[in-house]
């Protein structure tokens, strides 16, 4: 039977082999019977890196956090003392870059270091390597959360959109079934086939109505009684005044001008009628053999009589002369505009004026076309 002393003497000796055990694990844990060597890292956040926090490399551990020291000054980072095994001085160089990453998704911080190239210098004793900065997972969470906060929103204005949507097919829907059963003007006239037909009769009707107008008035213009008229007036169509009219004259100067008196071209102050006809061959003699830019027919009229009449007067002249150098004359009339400038002032002379101004071909001779009204 073994006696106390040499039960107190073994549980001694078990302690002391236990603890020495220990020891050895725990120092070969922390590197504390290699040889190692330091370098440094700067971060500006460790977000939550401690002290004695394993080092990988390549997935493996090659050394420990040695200290995490906080910079002097505002601005300056944070410097992370790594301590490294010798061993790894062949493949973690100066251009390695240390990052802090985290075991797992939730896990435990720990710091890896890139393996550097083959070409690089190898670190020594106190070497500052670059770094990364690290994944903060809060922030990515608040971005998830603001993404479906935004995601919320938009399905909820889809909902809306759709319940607008289906609002208007029910209306469509109630307006067709209101059709369907003859109810209203265009249901009635598309179940009842009389009072289309009484429709398209009456529509047929107008039209006949227009024509026969248009006829009528088109053979007014003859009519003996009233020919007179149109023939002192010296033109048919008031609604053909303004088709080839310009609201401005085109810039620059015009190459040439004609300046004709309207007292002589013209039967009488009051009228449009051509008297003098032959006063504008010389104008369309010159145009037939002098191919030109646009060419503008600009009208004044006398101060007497009212405002009104007299700009429709100036523009009914401006026509004329325009349609007779077409007729007579073989011009490209589609450059030849006309201009009714209403009251001249006292150069244009009682009976007014006419001036012919033809502008070269190289200038630009865009001008404001005339709406018809």
């Amino acid at each position: 039977m073994m006696s106390s002393t040499a039960r107190l003497g073994a549980f001694i000796l078990a302690a002391l082999i236990t603890f020495a055990v220990m020891a050895f694990w725990i120092g070969n844990k922390q590197f504390m019977f290699s040889r190692t060597y330091h370098i440094n890292a700067p971060f500006d956040t460790v977000v939550g890196l401690d002290e004695g926090a394993p080092v990988r490399a390549g997935g493996v551990r090659v050394g420990t956090v040695k200290h995490i020291r906080l910079p002097r000054q505002p601005g300056d980072k944070i410097t992370v003392e790594i301590e490294l095994e010798n061993s790894t001085r062949e493949v973690i160089k100066k251009d390695s870059v240390a990052s802090i990453e985290t075991e797992g998704l939730l896990g435990n911080k720990y710091l890896a270091v890139s393996f550097g190239s083959a070409e690089a210098e190898q670190v020594a004793e106190g070497d500052m390597i670059e770094s990364r900065p690290p994944v903060d997972y809060a922030d990515i969470a608040k971005k998830a959360s603001d993404m479906l906060d935004s995601a919320r929103e938009a399905v909820d204005s889809s909902k809306i959109a759709i319940s607008n949507v289906n609002e208007a097919t029910d209306d469509l829907m109630s307006i067709t079934g209101k059709i369907d059963g003859g109810r209203g003007t265009i249901g009635a006239l598309i179940n009842d086939r009389s009072m289309y037909q009484h429709l398209n009769s009456t529509i047929a009707q107008a039209q006949a109505g227009v024509t026969s107008f248009q006829e009528d008035m088109e053979a007014l213009k003859h009519n003996f009684l009233l020919r007179g008229f149109f023939k002192k007036r010296g033109y048919y169509d008031s609604s053909e005044l303004n088709n080839n009219a310009v609201a401005k004259l085109p810039k620059g100067a015009p190459l040439k001008q004609f300046v004709l008196d309207g007292k002589e071209l013209f039967d009488k102050p009051d009228t449009a009628k051509l008297r003098k006809e032959k006063m504008l061959n010389e104008v369309g003699a010159y145009l037939e053999s002098n191919p030109s830019g646009m060419v503008v027919i600009a009208a004044q009229t006398s101060k007497q009589g009212a405002t009104e009449d007299n700009l429709k007067l100036a523009q009914a002249r401006a026509m004329v002369v325009r349609q007779y150098l077409a007729k007579k004359f073989k011009l490209n009339d589609s450059r030849i505009k006309t201009m009714g400038m209403g009251e001249g002032d006292e150069a244009a002379g009682p009976g007014g004026r006419v001036a012919v101004m033809v502008y070269p071909g190289a200038q630009d001779n865009r001008a404001v076309q005339v709406k018809n009204k």
